[in-house]
């Protein structure tokens, strides 16, 4: 839970920051930023995988960059549906999405804590720090 606030707080600060670099991009009030961040990762979630896999073929032969014109239309297609979150045309839809994209990511990077759990990880840390370590191998002998 707390690892979404974090993300969720990430991404209104990139919201803010696009929208006083990009032209074309504006936010009436700051409850409407936050709004707009839930409604786009909702789209990004839901809408988004449906079509980067429809458009799969194509964004192949693009070398993924028709990826950054979905980007850019589930930006201007959240636009849409908030009133106070206009996005005037769509190469400002396109250079929002990019800004947005590479800031969330950027913030995520350095302020997200490191999930180390999964099949991969394995943890070494021993509760007392002058705890010794033993390793210990197991070889069967057969008679």
């Amino acid at each position: 839970m707390v690892n979404f606030l974090f993300k969720w707080l990430i991404n209104i600060l990139s919201l803010i920051v696009v929208v006083a670099l990009v032209p074309g991009i504006s936010i009436a009030r700051w409850e409407v930023a936050v709004i707009s961040v839930l409604l786009l990762s909702f789209i990004n979630s839901t809408l988004r995988p449906l079509l980067v896999i429809f458009t799969l073929p194509f964004n192949i032969l693009s070398l993924g960059l028709l990826t950054l014109f979905i980007n850019a239309g589930m930006f201007y297609l959240t636009s849409k549906f908030i009133e106070g979150f206009t996005v005037e045309n769509f190469l400002s839809a396109f250079w929002g999405s990019f800004l947005y994209s590479v800031l969330s990511f950027s913030l995520g990077l350095f302020f997200l804590p490191r999930n180390v759990t999964g099949p991969r990880a394995r943890s070494y840390h021993c509760k007392e720090e002058n705890a010794d370590v033993i390793d210990i191998e197991a070889k069967s002998i057969d008679e």
